[in-house]
């Protein structure tokens, strides 16, 4: 069974960076993708970045492309991702997911989550 527990989360100024990152423990499958997805108060749940644990394909939501980097580490089976750039508009609690379903930025496809980790953005 895969685990996911992100961390990294945190405050900072607008125009600054955090790296969030995300251990996956139990992860069998190299065909497991893996998404970062965020959520606001009072908002849905949206999608923010995936890669593909087994060919390095990634892909971004329009709001963060550009500014925020997703990548990983097969060995230390690690899934990271850096925010540059970041503006108020970006706070959010921030959730790491994975799924064997395949390519997908809907959180319905994505069985396994993590605990979520907030970032705060100030003006």
């Amino acid at each position: 069974q895969v685990q996911l527990v992100e961390s990294g989360g945190g405050l900072v100024q607008a125009g600054g960076s955090l790296r969030l990152s995300c251990a996956a423990s139990g992860l069998t499958s190299s065909r497991y993708i893996m998404g970062w997805f965020r959520q606001a108060p009072g908002m849905e749940r949206e999608f923010v970045a995936y890669i593909s644990w087994h060919d390095d394909r990634t892909y971004y939501a329009d709001s963060v492309k550009g500014r925020f980097t997703v990548s990983r580490d097969n060995a230390k089976k690690m899934v990271y991702l850096q925010m540059n750039s970041l503006q108020p508009e970006d706070t959010a609690v921030y959730y790491c997911a994975g799924t064997s379903y395949g390519i997908a930025t809907a959180p319905r496809f994505y069985r396994t989550w993590g605990q979520g980790t907030q970032v705060t953005v100030s003006s």
